[in-house]
């Protein structure tokens, strides 16, 4: 392994780490900087149709689940057709979250009303905590808010009932700070405590966001419809418009959803880090890059995503790019770069070590 270099800013941007980094890092970033096509270059169309096709897909099935009669066939049928688009619709939140800020903002307005009202999963409560997760301050450490290690001691048992639990308890727990929203302006202190540790979608407990005055707005403008969108699932039932059995149906399909999330996360990482702010060079090395084409790394990382080295990386290559680029990279790096030592087989080879134990780096 090349001799580390501790990367001096945060990774949110291309050029973060240019100075100070690794040899093989710096051979990645100069072949795709020089390469023929522009990795970086955003397809709107590409990101409308994918948004649009998932949509139309997972409300409609979403749909047929929730008003066909409890245990027929057509809901049984619709169940696992809805969870498969909505977990693929939920995901382009992360790309929503490595749009410049300026890009492609109808995309981002469409992709929260639509989705992230519509699933009580809007993308400031997302993005902020993302981005730390490639801070090279904070990745691998206990403050990583999607370090799955930070929540899941590898080969621990009671650690992974507990896991479970919360993972169980999460869409209860994102629907009540939604509903009970209008309650956190009562108190100045507790308006602070919720927005800094109730604002992200995260299992760590230990996350603490950073709040800016964007943050403050963009969280207070997306509560007020998704505090009517919570408030409208028991106010339905209560009126009548909808059987008591409509709460259980959303919370399994919820569940669901985010229980395809937390698998995907077992594998993005080796989580071999020990709690310390990990050197630029090892923050790659503790990523994985999926080349294979099993039907569990197919499911559970969605529009190319399985390129996660990559994308630590290169955070703001748009996520079409991102096969591509990984297929020139093969091409025009030496046969003993690091880099190409990044690629997995499937999705089990890495997310078995992450429950049962595995190697550090």
């Amino acid at each position: 392994m090349p001799a580390p270099v501790t990367c001096p800013t945060d990774a949110d941007s291309p050029d973060a780490c240019e100075r100070g980094e690794a040899g093989w890092v710096s051979d990645a970033r100069r072949v795709i900087r020089d390469a023929p096509t522009d990795f970086f270059a955003v397809n709107p169309w590409r990101y409308w149709a994918d948004f649009l096709i998932s949509l139309v897909l997972a409300y409609s099935s979403a749909t047929l689940y929730l008003l066909s009669p409890l245990g027929s066939w057509p809901q049984l049928l619709a169940f696992p057709v809805a969870v498969f688009w909505l977990y693929r619709l939920g995901s382009l939140i992360h790309e929503v979250c490595h749009l410049g800020h300026h890009e492609m903002r109808g995309f981002k307005v469409a992709w929260n009303l639509l989705v992230g009202v519509m699933t009580l999963t809007p993308s400031p409560f997302f993005t902020r905590h993302h981005r730390d997760h490639h801070s090279a301050r904070m990745y691998g450490t206990p403050e990583d808010p999607e370090y799955v290690a930070n929540v899941l001691e590898a080969g621990n048992w009671r650690s992974g009932l507990e896991y479970a639990a919360f993972i169980a308890i999460f869409p209860l727990a994102v629907f009540l700070r939604f509903l009970l929203a209008p309650l956190t302006y009562l108190s100045p202190t507790l308006r602070q405590a919720v927005l800094e540790r109730a604002s992200s979608l995260t299992l760590n407990l230990h996350y603490r966001r950073r709040i800016t005055a964007f943050d403050r707005w963009s969280i207070s403008m997306l509560e007020i419809p998704c505090f009517i969108r919570a408030a409208m699932i028991p106010t339905s039932v209560f009126l009548g418009l909808a059987p008591p059995s409509r709460i259980v149906l959303l919370y399994i399909l919820a569940l669901t959803t985010v229980v395809l999330n937390q698998l995907r996360q077992l594998a993005d990482h080796h989580f071999a880090g020990d709690g310390e702010a990990a050197t630029w060079e090892n923050h790659i090395l503790d990523s994985c890059n999926f080349t294979g084409s099993d039907p569990l790394t197919w499911l559970f990382f969605p529009f190319s995503i399985r390129y996660h080295a990559l994308h630590h990386l290169f955070p703001s290559m748009p996520y079409h790019n991102l096969k591509p680029a990984h297929d020139y990279l093969a091409q025009a790096l030496p046969a003993d770069s690091p880099y190409l030592g990044l690629d997995q087989p499937g999705w089990w080879s890495v997310a078995r070590r992450t429950v049962f134990g595995h190697a550090t780096i």
